[in-house]
């Protein structure tokens, strides 16, 4: 085979060529080198290295992809442009079985996410798909420093884990890299290594020892053959001047598992060799040496001076005892010493700006069977030894039994003893299964032997007996034989399997089959068979059961249940042995087998009573006697025949409220046979056909209580009776009954005043009144000290404010106040305290309302009502004064009160304006306070309006302000114009301040008058102030003359675009009518009732707004209900239209209509219910 090929000069090796297997075991085949001291390279990688080498692992790259090479040239690139360590992994020393950990560091502060960690063993070989029981890979982030830390843990290291590891960090575009040795010491009885060929096999995902770094779970389950001296082949020359379609041939023929990896090792080697200008003489690209040998790696420069530097895996190695460095004139040579598996790795040179690099292989010395196995024979449950002999001691043995590895363990029967270089198989109790073939492996060489297990002579001791036992009675098969061995045990040609009931014993010699509680069916032929004999020992058994009769499926009494009308049909379970002969009878009849309605029939197992259509008369006791010769049975079953309950009586309706009531029935007389289990409950409205179900839980009491009515519908209910068998027919309807309620109590009850002798109280009507409405108020009041509640009125009262009288000074009472309606009186409410019944002196005060500590100001003709509260006791004297005089209460009206005073003028006039001065007066005590009020109209036009120049296009106008400012500031003015020819008045400046102004863009040729009104806060002036001369706006030219055009009459006869509709109203509550109408000029609107005019009736109010004409009805009654007209009027015409008005009465009226009712169902309603009720209407 010709020398492998150099590598190109300028090509610049990877850090980590691709992984190999965990295990550094050499193949024991292999011929160790000759020199024991120093090893040359050979020229060819030996077969069994070369298998090796092409086993490593490759599963990145295709065939026709870059070189592995190139890539890691890349990487080692980046690697040296960025450091990314914080802390490397360093080197460590670990005993057999000890756990080591090795911790990686990474920065973080400059990356935006976690960097990519991965760890290796030799040059490629990612640890991640290690990870299990003996590797561990963990990771952590420490926030406060923001480092992340990686860690590799190697839990009970075994002597094949040494070797070389690397971490590799990468983020982004950096990438770090740092390389680190294991070294696994010998202990006191550690395994030795396993063979190095099964060590380099690959393991499958799912296999037991997925994840161990040594493979060796492979040897399991693998028939081990025979090994034959082959003659050595050199693959690698084979697959040179092989043809591609050839590989897989040769890969399968030589055991390669990794052809790929070989392959692409092959095509660098194929490369063209370029010359080097350092280098006269490279590394070979492989060398090989024993365990504990030594290995000569050397170079030739071409130039003695340069710098050499020698490299394991990318880092620098230094001179020691072990490496050894050596010059010999332009040779560098490079001595390891005593090789051990960590050795077992690339290495390369550097001369300048070049380097080559070579591999170094490392192998074990194999382990030899200096004593083979010999053939054993023994009998069963013997304890068998198989013994054989290595050549060294504590060596690594695999056993096998028919070519698959036996593994000891706990509740295995094979244990392995190793004394020094012997080994031993112990099998204790041996089995016919355990005769085979056995054989032992090392990695040197196998031994086998064949293990013959024979059966002794088996003998009956005693053997089984036939039985006979009563049903229930314990059922026990013994037999004895000369062997302690098992066996099985059949009924009737069939397993018999164990059970609660059912035990098989084995004690030493003697077989036991205990039936605990015999059975009918553990009748039949019993056969012990023991295990591996021919023999067989039998037995019958018999059982015998007198006649039973089973009631388990009725009740505790024996009582059966049947619907009137139904078929009963009651089978009687029924055993015995033989089967027995039933009779059933009543009162001494016997029941007879045939087609009658009631009749017996009889079966096998059982023994059924049949009545076709069961009557009421059917009930009462009916007897079944059963006999066979084993003795007889009787029994009593009392049958039931139920039907539906009878309806209960009309219920009775107790109480009602605003929306429930109470209900109370009695159970129905007759309850079908079966007991009452609860009722239903259906009510409707008294007008209505339709019952609705109150509850669909059955009710198991008498009383009920219906919710969710109408307040003020008649209602009526029924109820049905449930038992086991169904519902009853209903009950007749109860007596219509109208749900009503009480109001809830008054509210703010308070004192109003105290005097000597009375307490006036005022409070406020319920919140809820309900459909019963409010008849009035029931105040009540006792003394401090005592329970007697006195009436203080007799008859109800409407109003809220009511005045105790004749009461004892100085006494204390307390005071309550009740709401009366026609469905009784509500809670009281009560005062919260005793009053003290004594007039108290208090001080007056006047409560000036805000808006009328300024000037109050109103226009002429509006009205002005003002209302003061104060306070004093007892009722002050009040004395009202204008700008120091007396009021005249002709003029101005003034209403006192206890707690306010009222100034009232309908119509105000500017006479009015002044300030009004107000003494309250309490015995000495005075209080006054003062209010201004002004009142205002619209301003006189100015006094005089001039023309004080013309030119061009304008004109100057000067004016005086007006004598009269109407009570009130001149805000502006309002200047308009008029073409002397039409006299049309347009807006030239509003809201103007001056007294001056000048009006432009006139229209040349026309002569114009000016007109000026004055503004205040009410308005304009009723009238303007014209310039007795005219301004001409000069022209030259053509005098135009306006054509003269004829007015369009616009005048219409007043004509109602929308008419009154007749409607309702509620008493109490506002009501408008409402109609459109149009004429021209304006027709003036008048309202009248029963046709008379409405005219200054407070309770009326009319308004007119873009010809919709609205009265407003304020609080009607049922007085105001009548027929109302709108006439409208103007010079054209008189037009009319009426409508009527009805006003409904009463709260349950306004109640339903806001609930929805309509109001012809309501106005129906009150009807029935006023002639249903007179008395209380």
């Amino acid at each position: 085979m010709p020398e492998p090929t150099k590598k190109e000069e300028n090509e610049v090796p990877a850090p980590a060529p691709p992984p190999e297997e965990p295990s550094k075991e050499k193949d024991a085949g292999t011929t160790p080198a000759k020199d024991e001291e120093e090893v040359s390279p050979p020229s060819a990688l030996p077969p069994g290295l070369g298998s090796r080498a092409l086993e490593r692992k490759d599963s990145e790259w295709s065939l026709g992809e870059s070189p592995v090479g190139e890539e890691q040239d890349k990487q080692n690139a980046n690697s040296q442009l960025s450091i990314l360590f914080v802390e490397k992994p360093q080197g460590g020393t670990v005993k057999v079985g000890e756990n080591i950990t090795f911790i990686a560091k990474v920065k973080a502060e400059d990356l935006l996410r976690k960097p990519t960690v991965k760890w290796f063993k030799g040059k490629w070989m990612d640890l991640a798909s290690k990870a299990g029981k003996h590797l561990q890979l963990k990771e952590t982030f420490e926030r406060h420093s923001r480092v992340y830390t990686f860690e590799m843990q190697i839990i009970k290291a075994k002597e094949n884990y040494a070797g070389n590891y690397r971490c590799e960090v990468t983020y982004k575009d950096k990438f770090d890299s740092c390389s680190f040795d294991l070294e696994v010491h010998e202990s006191t009885g550690t395994t030795p290594n396993i063979d190095i060929r099964s060590a380099f096999k690959r393991s499958g995902e799912g296999q037991d020892d997925a994840g161990e770094l040594d493979f060796s779970g492979l040897l399991k389950r693998r028939e081990v053959k025979q090994q034959e001296e082959e003659p050595e082949v050199d693959v690698w020359e084979l697959l040179k001047n092989a043809k591609p379609s050839e590989y897989e041939k040769i890969a399968f023929q030589y055991g390669i598992t990794d052809l790929r990896g070989m392959l692409k090792r092959l095509k660098r080697m194929r490369r063209v060799e370029k010359k080097s200008a350092a280098f006269a003489k490279i590394l070979d690209p492989a060398y090989q040496v024993d365990k504990g040998g030594r290995v000569r790696f050397m170079v030739e420069l071409a130039d003695p001076k340069l710098e050499v530097k020698w490299y394991k895996n990318g880092q620098e190695i230094r001179p020691s005892t072990k490496y050894i460095f050596e010059h010999k004139g332009c040779q560098r040579i490079l001595f390891i010493n005593n090789c051990q598996m960590t050795d077992d790795s690339e290495y390369y040179v550097t001369a300048g700006d070049e380097k080559c690099s070579t591999e170094l292989f490392v192998r074990e010395p194999p382990i030899m069977v200096t004593k083979q196995l010999e053939d054993t024979t023994a009998y069963c449950g013997e304890r068998v030894e198989l013994e054989c002999e290595v050549s060294e001691d504590d060596a690594n043995v695999k056993w096998f039994k028919n070519g698959e590895e036996i593994i000891p363990g706990p509740k295995s029967r094979y244990r392995i003893r190793v004394e020094g270089k012997k080994h031993f198989l112990i099998i204790e109790g041996a089995t016919k299964a355990d005769s085979a073939e056995y054989s032992v492996m090392t990695t040197g060489g196998q031994s086998s032997a064949k293990l013959t297990v024979d059966l002794k002579p088996l003998k009956i001791l005693t053997p089984l007996t036939d039985q006979t036992v009563n049903l229930g009675k314990e059922i026990c098969l013994k037999c004895e034989i000369s062997e302690n061995i098992t066996g099985k045990w059949t009924k009737n040609g069939l397993p018999v399997q164990e059970s609660d009931r059912l035990k098989v014993v084995h004690k030493g010699r003697i077989h036991k089959l205990v039936i605990a509680n015999a059975l009918i069916e553990d009748e039949g032929d019993y056969v012990f068979a023991p295990d591996a004999y021919n023999v067989t020992l039998p037995a019958k058994v018999h059982v015998v059961d007198p006649p039973k009769i089973i009631l388990d499926g009725l009740d505790a009494d024996n009582t059966v249940t049947v619907i009137a009308g139904s078929k009963l049909r009651l089978e009687i379970p029924i055993s015995g042995e033989p089967p027995p002969k039933a009779i059933w009878s009543r009162a001494d009849k016997a029941i007879m087998e045939g087609s009658g309605r009631i009749r017996a029939e009889s079966y096998p197992d059982s023994s059924t009573l049949v009545i076709d259509v069961a009557e009421r008369d059917d009930s009462g006791v009916y007897h079944i006697n059963l006999k066979n010769e084993a003795g007889e049975a009787h029994a009593s079953i009392k049958i039931k025949v139920v039907d539906l309950p009878d309806p209960p009586v009309a219920p009775t309706v107790t109480e009602v409220g605003d929306d429930w009531c109470i209900m109370k029935w009695e159970p129905p007389a007759y309850d079908g046979g079966s007991p009452i289990l609860g009722y239903f409950i259906e009510r409707k409205k008294k007008q209505s056909s339709r019952w609705m179900r109150l509850n669909f839980d059955l009710c198991k009491e008498t009383t009920f209580e219906p919710k969710k009515m109408i307040e003020g519908v008649a209602y009526e209910v029924r109820i049905f009776a449930v038992n086991a068998i169904g519902i009853s027919k209903p009950s007749m309807p109860s007596r219509p009954f109208v749900p009503l309620a009480v109001t809830s109590p008054p509210t703010l009850l308070a004192v109003d005043s105290v005097t000597d002798t009375t307490v006036t109280m005022k409070w406020r009507p319920p919140d809820q009144i309900g459909a019963a409405g409010l008849d009035g108020y029931v105040l009540e009041y006792c003394f401090e000290g005592s329970d007697n509640w006195l009436p203080a009125n007799k008859d109800l009262i409407d109003k809220t404010k009511f005045t105790i009288t004749d009461l004892p000074t100085d006494s204390k009472i307390f005071v309550r106040v009740k709401a009366i309606n026609a469905a009784g009186a509500s809670e009281p409410k009560y005062y919260s305290q005793p009053i003290l019944v004594k007039e108290i002196i208090e001080p007056p005060k006047i409560r000036i309302p805000r808006h009328l500590k300024q000037t109050y100001i109103r226009r002429v003709g509006e009205a002005v009502n003002l209302v003061i509260p104060f306070q004093g006791k007892p009722r002050p004297e009040l004395t009202w004064k204008k700008d120091g005089v007396e009021i005249d209460k002709n003029q101005i009206n003034i209403r006192n009160s206890e707690t306010d005073t009222i100034i009232f003028i309908r119509k105000a006039e500017r006479s009015h304006s002044g300030k009004y001065d107000l003494q309250v007066k309490v015995d000495k005590f005075v209080e006054t306070a003062s209010i201004d009020i002004q009142i205002v109209d619209r301003p006189g036009p100015p006094q005089s309006v001039k023309i004080e120049d013309v030119w061009g296009e304008n004109v100057a106008l000067t004016w005086t302000p007006p004598k009269d400012d109407g009570n009130a500031a001149i805000t502006g003015y309002t200047i308009q114009k008029a073409d002397k020819k039409s006299m049309e008045w347009f807006t030239v400046i509003e809201h103007y301040h001056r007294t001056n102004a000048t009006i432009t863009e006139l229209v040349i040729g026309n002569e114009y008058y000016f007109r000026v009104f004055s503004e205040n806060m009410c308005g304009l002036s009723e009238d303007a102030t014209m310039t007795k001369e005219s301004a001409v706006i000069a022209k030259d030219g053509k005098i135009y003359k306006n054509p003269v055009y004829e007015d369009f009459d616009f005048s219409e006869a007043p004509m109602f675009t929308q008419p009154l509709v007749n409607t309702y109203a509620i008493a109490g509550y506002n009501a408008t009518l409402n109609c459109s109408v149009r004429g021209n000029p304006k027709p003036k609107i008048t309202w009248m009732k029963n046709k008379v005019a409405i005219v200054d009736d407070p309770r009326y109010r009319m308004f007119s707004n873009q010809g919709v004409c609205t009265l407003e009805i304020r609080k009607p009654s049922p007085y105001d209900g009548g027929t109302y007209c709108c006439k409208a009027v103007n010079d054209l015409g008189t037009v009319e239209i009426e409508c009527k008005l009805e006003v409904k009465g009463g709260l349950s009226f306004c109640r339903l209509l806001l609930q929805g009712v309509p109001p012809n169902i309501i106005d129906s309603y009150l009807r029935d219910v006023h002639s249903s009720n007179p008395e209380e209407y």
